[in-house]
C-alpha cells in the first residue's frame, strides 16, 4: 500500500499535480492524507498538526438534519463541478454529482428493486428459519422434530444456555464461512443493481433532471401510471398494518363492548395462572402446543385470529 501524506504550507495548494507510482499489485490501494502544520499564521511549532476533515464531537451530539445535509451536498456540489469544469481536461458536473451521490435520494425503479431485492438477501435467513419450523410443526420428519422437542426441554430446564449456544452456533456458521469468505475487493455488481433488466425507459427516468425536462406527454403519463402501480402496492400495505395496529387497539377501547370484556377476563385468567403457575411449565406447555402433531391440529383459523379478526377498525370511516 503506498501513502502519499502532503503537508500544505500555504493557502492556495495545487491538488492538479500529476504522481506516478509503480504498480505491482491490482488491488494497490493508494492513501492521500491531508494534514495541516499550524504554520500559516506564524511559527507555532510547538501546536499539534491537525487532520484536515477530522470530525469533532459537536457532529454527534447535534448531528445536522436530513435536509441540510442535502443542502451543504448540493452546494459542495455546485462548487466541486465549477471548479473541476475550468481545469485542463474539464470534468463534467454529471461526474461530480456520480461521485456526490447527489441523486442517491431521488426515486428511481432500478434502485427500488435492487434495494427491495437486498432486503429480500437480509430477510431470507428468517425465511429460511420459519419454513424449517413449519416443517417441525408438520412432522416432516419426525426424528428431528423429537430431537426439537428434546432440546426444547433442556433450554426450559437449563435457561442459561440458550445465550451461550446461541453464540456458539453463530461462532461455529462464522467459523464454516471462512473458507468461502470474499478473496477480491468488492466491485459494481450490475445483477445487484439491477442494471441488466432495466428497461430503456426507466434508464431514462432515472437520469431525468429534477424537476423533469421530460417535454412528451406520453411518456409522462405512462411514469406517472407506473409510479401509481407501485405507490398503491405500498398504500395497501400500510392500510392493512395500519388496521391490525387498530385491532390490537380496540380491545381496550370498548369499540367493541363484547370483545373488549371478553378480553378482560381473559386477561384477569391469564394473570392468576400465570400466577401460581411457574413459568418453566408455561412455556413448556406453549412450546409442545405450537409443535403438536397434525392430528391434535385443525386447518381452520385459530380462536385467537379469528377473534383478532373480527375486531373493528378505522376503514369503515375511510373516504
Amino acid at each position: 500500500m503506498d501513502q502519499d501524506k502532503n503537508n500544505s504550507q500555504q493557502f492556495q495548494s495545487k491538488w492538479n499535480e500529476q504522481y506516478t507510482w509503480e504498480v505491482f499489485d491490482p488491488c494497490t490501494v493508494i492513501t492521500i492524507g491531508v494534514f495541516d502544520n499550524c504554520q500559516l499564521q506564524g511559527d507555532n511549532r510547538g501546536e499539534r498538526i491537525q487532520e484536515l476533515g477530522s470530525v469533532a464531537k459537536l457532529h454527534y451530539s447535534h448531528p445536522l438534519s436530513c435536509h441540510q445535509i442535502e443542502i451543504l451536498r448540493h452546494q459542495a456540489t455546485q462548487i466541486v463541478s465549477t471548479r473541476l469544469s475550468r481545469s485542463e481536461p474539464p470534468l463534467r458536473k454529471e461526474v461530480v454529482e456520480y461521485m456526490l451521490d447527489v441523486g442517491s435520494n431521488l426515486w428511481s425503479v432500478r434502485r427500488s428493486k435492487a434495494n427491495h431485492y437486498r432486503i429480500a438477501g437480509i430477510l431470507s435467513a428468517i425465511v429460511k428459519v420459519i419454513k424449517w419450523f413449519n416443517q417441525i410443526r408438520t412432522w416432516n420428519s419426525p426424528f428431528i422434530t423429537v430431537l426439537v422437542h428434546i432440546l426444547f426441554l433442556a433450554f426450559v430446564c437449563f435457561p442459561w444456555m440458550i445465550l451461550s449456544t446461541i453464540f456458539l452456533y453463530l461462532f461455529l456458521i462464522g467459523t464454516w464461512n471462512y473458507r468461502g469468505r470474499p478473496r477480491h475487493p468488492p466491485h459494481m455488481d450490475v445483477k445487484l443493481s439491477q442494471a441488466d433488466t432495466a428497461l430503456n425507459d426507466e434508464l431514462d427516468e432515472e437520469f431525468d433532471t429534477f424537476p423533469t425536462s421530460q417535454k412528451q406527454i406520453d411518456i409522462l403519463k405512462m411514469r406517472y401510471d407506473r409510479l401509481r402501480a407501485i405507490a398503491s402496492r405500498v398504500q395497501t400495505v400500510l392500510g392493512d398494518m395500519a388496521t391490525q395496529g387498530e385491532r390490537f387497539y380496540n380491545l381496550l377501547s370498548w369499540r367493541d363492548p363484547r370483545a373488549t370484556a371478553l378480553f378482560l377476563i381473559l386477561c384477569l385468567i391469564a394473570s392468576v395462572l400465570l400466577y401460581i403457575t411457574p413459568p418453566k411449565v408455561v412455556v413448556t406447555v406453549m412450546g409442545f402446543y405450537t409443535m403438536r402433531h397434525p392430528r391434535f391440529r385443525d386447518q381452520r383459523p385459530s380462536y385467537p385470529m379469528n377473534f383478532l379478526r373480527r375486531l373493528p377498525a378505522r376503514t369503515d370511516s375511510l373516504l
